[in-house]
């Protein structure tokens, strides 16, 4: 990300990285980054909406660049590791692929982010999660052997949340922001189930061909999975400057965040 935007890790002014497979509990991934980049003057902070963080992440940077005169240039990533955090014997661990991606965040007199938007139902923050390492359950040799230190389904969410939740997000993004639904020339929502996607695209009066995919080239790459497909869409020229670009996540909890933007120039540069 770096290279393609002509920058050095001396450059880098902040660095946000959204995951929910951090390297630790604590200190933060976000300064873990810093420091094997040697981004030394960067200042860092994680974002942490498990599979919705990129887009969040996005947005955040966007808004702290139009509020503070000194950034420059905020590095967000997205990175995900689920598969070391899942019982090798589950058989849904196929599920969990490793991944990350970064962008690099700038002003710019050209129209860039138009808008963001966010919605979550905490009422589902028990379905899906790791629920023993935190401070509600310490990780002890009985939470280790009963397995809640690894990643866990405890009840499947409805297909609302994402086939309802998504379709909202996007006509509400839309709305607040001056533009429809038709004018979106690229949407990348979470890889997490091509039939939701299709199912979403449907609702939403969009093509298909607009809504780029890579779950059947990489699988499930969590919070990495949208920067992984943005990547790949540029490489395959799906995207021509000043194009209108969605992108929705989605994450456990649950959380859901969607920001839209233009197309610059300087994204669209060869790496």
């Amino acid at each position: 990300a770096l290279e393609r935007a002509g920058l050095t890790p001396d450059d880098v002014d902040l660095i946000l990285v959204g995951t929910d497979t951090p390297d630790f509990i604590t200190p933060s991934t976000s300064v873990v980054v810093q420091e094997k980049l040697g981004a030394r003057r960067a200042g860092t902070f994680d974002i942490g909406c498990a599979c919705a963080s990129f887009p969040t992440a996005l947005a955040t940077a966007a808004g702290l660049i139009a509020t503070n005169r000194a950034l420059e240039n905020v590095l967000v990533v997205g990175a995900y590791m689920m598969h070391k955090l899942a019982d090798p014997s589950d058989v849904s661990i196929f599920f969990y692929g490793d991944g990350a991606g970064a962008a690099v965040v700038r002003p710019s007199a050209a129209p860039g982010v138009l808008g963001a938007a966010f919605q979550a139902d905490g009422r589902l923050a028990r379905s899906w999660g790791i629920y023993a390492g935190g401070t509600v359950e310490p990780a002890s040799v009985a939470a280790i052997e009963a397995g809640r230190t690894q990643v866990r389904i405890i009840e499947n969410y409805p297909r609302e949340v994402n086939e309802e939740g998504w379709v909202n997000l996007t006509r509400r993004l839309a709305a607040e922001n001056g533009f429809t639904v038709e004018d979106i020339d690229l949407a990348i929502f979470t890889q997490v189930n091509k039939t939701t996607i299709e199912r979403v695209a449907g609702s939403l009066g969009l093509p298909m061909e607009k809504a780029h995919l890579t779950m059947q080239k990489v699988g499930y790459t969590g919070s990495a999975c949208i920067p992984i497909a943005l990547h790949d869409a540029i490489e395959a020229g799906r995207l021509r400057a000043g194009d209108l670009v969605v992108l929705v996540g989605s994450g456990v909890g649950y959380n859901q965040a969607a920001i839209a933007f233009r197309a610059g120039e300087a994204m669209l540069r060869p790496a």
